[in-house]
C-alpha cells in the first residue's frame, strides 16, 4: 500500500463527525476566515505529554475536507464544506508545522507571500508564523505534522545528522520577521524514501503504544536527514554554502569512522544521495576525488598510528582498510618520501 492509499484510508476509516472532543473543537480543523485583521494561535489538539501528531486532509469535490488526526482513542471522518475560493483564517501556532503534498497541490499564504504545493513538496514553518489555507476547488490531500518545540530541539542536539537539525533550527531562527519558513522541493535524484518515512511515521502515530514516542524520534531524525540531502530549498548562496559545509563535516565524519570498509554504497545508504554526489560535493569543496579524498584520511590516520602507537605497520594498513600491505607502502612512501618504519622512527626522535 502507497502512502496515498493509506492516509485516505486513515481518513474514512472511522464514524463520520462534527462533534469533535473539546480540545479539537477548540483547535478548529477548518476555520473559514472570518475577518481580515484577526489573528488566530492555534491550541495544541493533543495532550501536553505528547510531542508530535499527524492531521490528515483530503480536498476532493470541489468544496469538500475530509479530514482526521493521528493519535485517536476512537478512529473518526470530520468532513467540513466551504464556499468557492476560500480563505482560512490568519493563525499561527506555538510548535512547528511540517506538512508534505501527498497528492495534488495546495495553495497557502505565509506572511506576505502565496505558494502553491505540489505533490512530493514540502514546507517546515516556524512557531509564531503567520499563515492560512486558500482552498480553490483543487483537489489534494496533505500530511501535516505538529512537532512540538521540545522535540525538534532534542534533534538539533542529537549526535545524528545534529549539523542538519541545528542548521534548520538555526535557518527559521535567525530569520525572525523575515523569512520563518523553509519549501523544500524534491531532488531529481530522490527517490521514495520520504513517503517511506511518514508511511511509518503514520503508522506508528496510529499503533501509538508505550514505544511509540522513540520510535516517532528515529523517524523524525530519518525525515530531516532525508531533508537535508535528497531537497532543495529557498536560500541564499551564504546559506546554501553553509549547508553544504555542514554536509561535507558529516560525510568526512562518517568515512573517518568506517576507513576499515567504508564504500560509496555504505554513504549512499547513509546519507541517501546518488553515487556521483559524493564525488561532485568533495570535488566543488576540497578538490579532491572521492577515492583522492579517501586515501587522504587513511593516510593521516595511519600517520597518528604510527607517531601514537606501536601497533605493526601491518596492523596499521589494515586498521585503516588496506589489506594490500604493498600498496599502502607505495602510497604512504610517495607523500611523506619515507617508508612507514622510516616515519615513525623521525616521529619518535
Amino acid at each position: 500500500m502507497n502512502l496515498l492509499k493509506y492516509a485516505n484510508n486513515l481518513i474514512y476509516d472511522g464514524d463520520n463527525t462534527k462533534d469533535l472532543p473539546e480540545v479539537l473543537s477548540r483547535f478548529r480543523i477548518l476555520c473559514p476566515e472570518y475577518s481580515s485583521c484577526a489573528e488566530e494561535k492555534k491550541p495544541w489538539p493533543r495532550q501536553e505529554s505528547e510531542n508530535l501528531f499527524a492531521l490528515l486532509w483530503n480536498l476532493h469535490g470541489g468544496r469538500t475536507l475530509s479530514a482526521t488526526l493521528l493519535p485517536r482513542k476512537i478512529p473518526f471522518t470530520f468532513h467540513g464544506h466551504y464556499r468557492p475560493v476560500t480563505r482560512t483564517q490568519m493563525h499561527s501556532h506555538e510548535y512547528l508545522e511540517l506538512f508534505y503534498i501527498v497528492d495534488g497541490e495546495y495553495r497557502q499564504k505565509i506572511l506576505d507571500n502565496e505558494f502553491t504545493f505540489s505533490r512530493g513538496e514540502l514546507c517546515l514553518i516556524d512557531r509564531n508564523c503567520l499563515h492560512q489555507e486558500i482552498l480553490d476547488g483543487t483537489s489534494a490531500t496533505i500530511l501535516f505534522l505538529g512537532i512540538k518545540p521540545d522535540i525538534f530541539d532534542d534533534i538539533t542536539k542529537s549526535s545524528t545528522n545534529a549539523g542538519m537539525a541545528g542548521f534548520l533550527n538555526s535557518a527559521l531562527l535567525k530569520q525572525k520577521n523575515v523569512q520563518q519558513y523553509l519549501h523544500f522541493r524534491p531532488r531529481p535524484e530522490a527517490d521514495i524514501s520520504m513517503e517511506e518515512t511518514l508511511f511509518s511515521l503514520l503508522s506508528e502515530l496510529t499503533c501509538n503504544d508505550a514505544a511509540s514516542p522513540i520510535i516517532c524520534r528515529g523517524l523524525l531524525l530519518r525525515l530531516f536527514s532525508l531533508l537535508s540531502t535528497n531537497y532543495e530549498f529557498s536560500l541564499s548562496k551564504k546559506m546554501k554554502k553553509e549547508i553544504n559545509w555542514l554536509l561535507l563535516e558529516e560525510i568526512s565524519a562518517f568515512i573517518s569512522e568506517h576507513l576499515q570498509d567504508i564504500s560509496i554504497r555504505m554513504l549512499a545508504e547513509r546519507f541517501h544521495f546518488q553515487d556521483d554526489y559524493f564525488n561532485r560535493l568533495l570535488k566543488n569543496y576540497t578538490g579532491k576525488t572521492y577515492t583522492e579524498f579517501l586515501q587522504a584520511l587513511r593516510l593521516e590516520r595511519a600517520e597518528e598510528l604510527l607517531r601514537e602507537t606501536d601497533i605493526s605497520v601491518e596492523e596499521v594498513a589494515r586498521e585503516i582498510g588496506y589489506h594490500n600491505k604493498g600498496y599502502f607502502y607505495k602510497i604512504f612512501a610517495e607523500r611523506h618520501r619515507l617508508t612507514p618504519a622510516q616515519f615513525r622512527r623521525k616521529m619518535k626522535k
